[in-house]
């Protein structure tokens, strides 16, 4: 006899609806550092060191901060480029944590990453088309038409002429060339994208149309988007919420316009406050917050606070204390113990 498919009653298409797409809990990856003739670890570099996220269906969110906090690190753990050294990575009520490279290959076609750099992502030997074309080869799926007509329908989809699929890499630009790994990213219609810093790499006027882009492309095809960036103004317009990161950790994760609007954490205050203002009228209103000192070594990260080597706010509890996550507004979580912008409906300090 053949199997009998049940169908989904509305509250499980409800609560699968509801349940996060992709979570991350304890999420750990120390990298080993070796010395001498036996290479004894005398160490290790802590570059993520604890995270606690979700991402749910359909929406966008931004992992910043600055070079050496972690990001990059913490985008390849959720695409299971690198395993974690703890925690745990669920993928749609699956944990891939520690899954083999066998078994995550088919996941590989709901999971995709955009490379920060168009230039070395690409391989300058081949052809367009045979570059987008790779991921069908690879899970070995025949679209229907054929994969030249679909790479073609995905050239049009990101912006650039079907024409287009007989050429190499070093015939575009920087922009161009992004919209092509865009392209191969969407072959097999992921369920989740990781944009590792996807517009760092291009001009300033080229990076608008690439963020547009991505965000038609995620109203189109229901996409969600894990956003990697350093630069707080690219990504405003495009986050429905923001991680702030900080040394491995998350030190503020809330609504986009929570976080831009009201920012709590003393070092997400520095970092919008570098934010340049393209309206001279409002220059000078807002204040500008240096830091002192440089980033510490993830080898070495300070006690309890991590931040308070550099902060304007620290005290002999920063010290000493490791500051919990707390909900300090709805959705709006903070591991400071002294945050900014903390008004009277916000919970007790304890």
């Amino acid at each position: 006899m053949g199997a009998v498919s049940i169908a989904a009653s509305p509250g499980e298409r409800a609560a699968e609806a509801a349940a996060p797409l992709l979570s991350a809990a304890g999420l750990q990856k120390h990298f080993p550092v070796r010395r001498g003739l036996l290479q004894r670890q005398v160490g290790a570099v802590r570059a993520v060191d604890g995270l606690d996220f979700t991402v749910h269906r359909g929406e966008t969110l931004s992992l910043v901060g600055e070079s050496g906090c972690g990001k990059t690190t913490t985008g390849r753990l959720l695409t299971r480029l690198l395993e974690p050294s703890a925690g745990t990575v669920t993928f749609d009520g699956r944990d891939i944590s520690h899954v083999s490279q066998r078994q995550m290959r088919p996941l590989r076609r709901d999971i995709q990453m955009i490379f920060q750099d168009p230039y070395s992502s690409l391989n300058p030997r081949h052809t367009v088309g045979t570059i987008v074309g790779a991921p069908f080869r690879i899970q070995r799926v025949e679209p229907t038409g054929g994969v030249r007509a679909a790479v073609q329908e995905l050239l049009e989809l990101v912006g650039l002429s079907p024409e287009h699929y007989n050429r190499y890499p070093h015939e575009f630009s920087g922009g161009q060339r992004q919209r092509i790994g865009i392209a191969r990213t969407l072959a097999l219609r992921p369920k989740l994208i990781v944009a590792d810093e996807p517009v760092s790499a291009l001009d300033v006027s080229i990076q608008a149309q690439v963020v547009n882009l991505l965000e038609d492309l995620q109203a189109e095809l229901d996409l969600t988007y894990v956003i990697i960036a350093h630069d707080l103004s690219v990504v405003r317009h495009v986050s429905d919420r923001v991680a702030v990161m900080y040394l491995g950790k998350i030190v503020e994760l809330g609504d986009a316009a929570a976080v831009y609007g009201r920012p709590m954490h003393p070092y997400t205050v520095a970092l919008l406050s570098a934010v340049p203002v393209p309206d001279p009228r409002r220059r000078g209103r807002g204040r500008r917050v240096r830091l002192a000192g440089d980033v510490p070594s993830p080898l070495n990260p300070p006690p309890a606070c991590r931040f308070h080597t550099r902060c304007w706010k620290a005290q002999d509890r920063c010290r000493t204390e490791e500051p919990p996550v707390r909900e300090l507004a709805p959705g709006h979580r903070v591991a400071c113990h002294f945050p900014e912008n903390a008004g009277p409906a916000d919970p007790p300090d304890r």
